[in-house]
Parts: C-alpha cells; sequence; structure tokens
C-alpha cells in the first residue's frame, strides 16, 4: 500500500557506550547462524563490505555503510509458515538500540534502502517479508497461515530473531527495541502493541491499515460507486476530473474557513478538512458535459465517495468516506488521488485487492463483487478474518504496562487510509485507558498525503522524538515537520510547522514568520464532528 518512506533524522539521544568488536567480527558474525539456528530456523550470516544490489531488490544503499554483520534467515513457528528475516548489524559504533522497519500493502519488499541509512547510524536493524513473495493478497491461496503470518506474527517473529542475533553478535542485548512503520506498516504496528505489548520499547505507527476489512470495503465501495450496476468496463468519473473536482473543493473549503481557524488562510493545503462540507451541486454542468463540470451521475458517484459505505439494512456506517483534500492526491497524473484504490492497479474493470475478498474472505474465486452486500457480507468477512488481520483493540494498557510508548501520526490528505479511522481509534483508546497521553499521542499533519508527500508539512523527524521519550521520559509536546522545495530533503527547506498532539492545532502567533514553526503555538482546538462507524464494525 505504501510508496513513500519517511527520512529518519539522526538522533539527539545519547548512544550505548558499547561499541561493537572491528577486530574478530567475522568469528563473531558466523556464530550468529549458529545462534539461530533450530529446527525452526534456518540462517546464515556473514560480515560484508560490498552489498550485491540485486540481494537488496535494486535499492539504493546509504554510501557510508561501512562493513555490517548480514544475517538473513527463514523461520517456521507453525506448520505452513515460512517466514523470511534479514538483520544487519554495523561491526563497528553500534549505538546499543535495535530497529525494526515496517511493510507496505500486502508485499513482501523489504525497505533495504531504509535499512541500511539506519545501519549507517549505528543502529541493528531487523526487517521481514511478513511471510510470502508478491504483492498481491493471493499470495495466501492454499496457505492459510500466510494471513497470520502477514498480519502480526512475521513481525513477532523476527523481532525475537533479531533480539538473538544482537545478543550473539555483541554480546550483550540491545538496550532498547524500536518499530517503525506506515500504512501496513502502522497495522503491524498496533498489532505489535495489542499482541505483545512487551516486543518493542517505542513504535511509530503512521497511516496505519489497521482496520483491514473495513478499508477493504472502503476501496470495494469507491469501484461500485463508480461504476453503473453490472458494467466495469466504463467509469463513471474519469480520472481526469479528479483535479478539477480537488480545485473546486478546495476554493469552497478555504471559503468555509473561520478568520480564527488553525494555521494560515494562505496555506496551500486544509488545516481542517473534516470540518469541510463539499457542495457538489454547484459543479454539475448547465448542460452536457465538459472538463470543468460535473454531469449528475459523477456528482452523485463523488457524494457516494464522500458518504463512504454503509449497511443497506441498518444504515450504519461500514467504513469512513473518502477525505476532502485528498481527490487528487499524489505524483502519477494518470492514476491521481482517489483513482489509485477505485480499480485495481493492474486493470481498472475491477476492483482493487479482489483476491483478498475471493481468497481470504469467502474462500471463493467466483465471488463477484456484483453480488455483494456489504451488511451481511461483511460479517461474514469480519467473522473469518477480524481477529487475524485487524488490530483495533483500543485497551492499551498492557502495552502501557510494559513501559511502550507510541507515536501515531496521520496525514490529513492522505487518499489511500482516511484520517478519520486513526482519530476515531484514538477516541476508543481515551475511553478505554482513561486517557494515553503518557504513552500514545496523535499527531494529524495538514496536507500531508498516505505516509508523506502533498503540499504540507510533510517531512517528519520522529525517530529522535520518540527516543527521547523512551530513553529520557521527554514526551513529544510538539513536533517540527518540514516542507522542502520539490519534496526533496536535500534542497532548501520552504517552510516549517509543528504537529501538535490531538485534539490541539497550530495557530499562528499574528507576528512572526508565517514560514517558522516558532510562530505558531499549539492549542486546545474543537474536535471535528463526524459520524463514527456503527457498533458493530468496530472490531
Amino acid at each position: 500500500m505504501s510508496r513513500h518512506y519517511l527520512m529518519l533524522a539522526a538522533t539527539t539521544a545519547l548512544a550505548s557506550s558499547f561499541t561493537a568488536p572491528a577486530l574478530g567480527a567475522e568469528l563473531d558474525c558466523a556464530a550468529v547462524a549458529k545462534a539461530l539456528t533450530s529446527d525452526q530456523t534456518e540462517a546464515q550470516a556473514a560480515l560484508v563490505t560490498d552489498i550485491d544490489p540485486a540481494s537488496v531488490e535494486g535499492k539504493t544503499l546509504a554510501s557510508d555503510l561501512g562493513a555490517i554483520c548480514q544475517v538473513s534467515g527463514t523461520t517456521s513457528p507453525v506448520e505452513g509458515s515460512r517466514i523470511g528475516f534479514e538483520v544487519w548489524m554495523p561491526a563497528e559504533g553500534w549505538n546499543g538500540r535495535l530497529q525494526m522497519f515496517g511493510n507496505g500493502g500486502y508485499s513482501s519488499s523489504m525497505p533495504f534502502d531504509r535499512v541500511s541509512q539506519a545501519t549507517a547510524r549505528g543502529y541493528a536493524v531487523a526487517v521481514t517479508d511478513t511471510g510470502h513473495q508478491g504483492s498481491d493478497p493471493d499470495f495466501a491461496r492454499d496457505r492459510p497461515e500466510a494471513i497470520d503470518d502477514w498480519a502480526y506474527r512475521a513481525v513477532h517473529e523476527t523481532i525475537n530473531q533479531a533480539k538473538t542475533a544482537v545478543g550473539a553478535y555483541y554480546g550483550k542485548s540491545a538496550d532498547y527495541a524500536y518499530f517503525d512503520g506506515c500504512s501496513t506498516g502502522g497495522q503491524q504496528a498496533f498489532s505489535q502493541a495489542q499482541r505483545y505489548p512487551g516486543d518493542f520499547d517505542g513504535i511509530i505507527a503512521g497511516a496505519p491499515g489497521h482496520n483491514r476489512t473495513r478499508l477493504n470495503a472502503g476501496f470495494l465501495w469507491l469501484y461500485l460507486s463508480n461504476h453503473e450496476a453490472g458494467v466495469d468496463d466504463r467509469q463513471i468519473v474519469p480520472n481526469e476530473k479528479l483535479p478539477m473536482v480537488a480545485e473546486a473543493v478546495f476554493a469552497q473549503c478555504k471559503a468555509q474557513r473561520a478568520e480564527d481557524a488553525a494555521g494560515l488562510a494562505s496555506d496551500p493545503f486544509l488545516n481542517d478538512p473534516l470540518s469541510c462540507t463539499p457542495d457538489l451541486q454547484v459543479l454539475v454542468c448547465a448542460d452536457g458535459d465538459g472538463a470543468d463540470c460535473l454531469t449528475r451521475p459523477e456528482a452523485d458517484a463523488l457524494q457516494a465517495m464522500y458518504d463512504g459505505p454503509r449497511d443497506a439494512a441498518t444504515g450504519e456506517r461500514i467504513y469512513f468516506g473518502w477525505p476532502v483534500g485528498s481527490e487528487n492526491a499524489g505524483a502519477n497524473p494518470e492514476r491521481p488521488g482517489w483513482s489509485n484504490y477505485w480499480s485495481d492497479f493492474a486493470s481498472t474493470e475491477r476492483p482493487a485487492r479482489v483476491s483478498f475478498w475471493q481468497i481470504w474472505a469467502f474462500d471463493d474465486e467466483n465471488w463477484s463483487w456484483w453480488d455483494v452486500d456489504l451488511g451481511p457480507d461483511m460479517t461474514r468477512a469480519d467473522d473469518r478474518l477480524a481477529e487475524r488481520v485487524n488490530a483495533m483493540d483500543p485497551d492499551l494498557r498492557p502495552f502501557r504496562d510494559a513501559g511502550g510508548k507510541m507515536i501515531h501520526y496521520h496525514g490529513l490528505a492522505d487518499p489511500v487510509v482516511p484520517a478519520a479511522d486513526s482519530i476515531s481509534y484514538w477516541r476508543r483508546v481515551q475511553q478505554a485507558t482513561g486517557g494515553s497521553e503518557d504513552f500514545h499521542r496523535l499527531f494529524l499533519v495538514p496536507g500531508m498525503e498516505h505516509c508523506g508527500g502533498g503540499s504540507g508539512p510533510n517531512r517528519l523527524f520522529l525517530q529522535s522524538q520518540l527516543e527521547a521519550w523512551v530513553e529520557q521520559g521527554v514526551a513529544p509536546e510538539r513536533i517540527e515537520a518540514a516542507h522542502y522545495e520539490a519534496g526533496d530533503a536535500a534542497g532548501s527547506v520552504l517552510f516549517t510547522r509543528p504537529l501538535c498532539p490531538y485534539p490541539q492545532q497550530a495557530f499562528y502567533d499574528g507576528t512572526g514568520p508565517e514560514n517558522d514553526a516558532a510562530s505558531f503555538e499549539c492549542r486546545a482546538a474543537d474536535e471535528p464532528q463526524f459520524e463514527d462507524l456503527g457498533h458493530a464494525w468496530l472490531r
């Protein structure tokens, strides 16, 4: 699901004084494989200074990586499971920390670019293929255990293997273990906090797809809303109209903005899109069709997408509508914003994630989306999958009691996972825990798309903030984010803006430079009002 990976800032916290040995490192590295090998686990380990690009899926690695003990292995904790993992450990300069990065979508791809960057900064780093190969949910065909591997087991097993590897190589355990993931990585983050609260000391959870069964119902709803019944070869709303819609809705939302609202009136993004109600009727063509207006069927289809899916029998909301301000998100003009998930990546004539329904939910590859009844069919899907693939338990007290800390963030212009899902979950966490500010804080990012990108302050330097919270007890009262020229961190900073712990927002002080985060203060704001999911769909 995720196409963006956020760069970690160099940590400002003090590193461990323990340093990996330079001499004899090859012997120590070879010993790691022996420490990991068991009836369930096979592993290889070697000290390397040059890494074959093909072995890291062609990803660009850090130029200052240095010598590392590279561990590759597979583990099969239950019959039918086969989880691949890698652990990279710097031969010199280890900072005493173990870092794990999450995955994207249903992909087995491992983020070796991020692995190399963190290893070059002194971290031991772990990643997993989530128990399969490929990027489509059809990997579970005839492999039901692969669903559990993907949903939660692979991360748990991998971090356990990584902890053993670190101990075998360095002769001591890691001082701290951290996890960082967005999208499916955000789902993995919450799965760990809920199922295995002692696995990580600190967790970064971005744009979590942890309401997985309903998220896929949302994608299915986009397709059904954008097609006449039974007609797969013609969309109602063409992709090329999304930029026009986004521009018109943006103007409407800016006109609705109160004078004392958060952010700036001149911001090229919406600071509070959940408080905006677009009026698509004013975009309807006076006569016929045109590039700068909508036909009546187009307006109705888009309105259905804004509204989101409901149970036809009870009227209860099954999932959230697609977010205002995200219609044209993304860098691909051929598949902008909502169009990325209102049909399959490979074919516009079927919904996204069809195999999730055919293989995972119903075990029926003849299942047709045109026969769906979202109320009873969602119940069937949840009965089979919710306990396995969703991570919606709001009772994070075991994670809190284990000493864990979590930074949870979500872009308000996310066209993949609606930010309302994160807000809804945060509210439930408050109820279940009596307040979570001591261990779990949500930061909403105006103008940021899915895990990054967008016109807002989209470069988030969270690792140092998390380490200060975990290691020094300094909670993040505000997080300074940046927007770089052309979106590239190598370019100049165009502006900075503080991110505030929800439900606070960033308000301009009225005097300082508008492009400087120091000119903004975090203070209480009214929470956005939106209809939550029906009780039956909260599992």
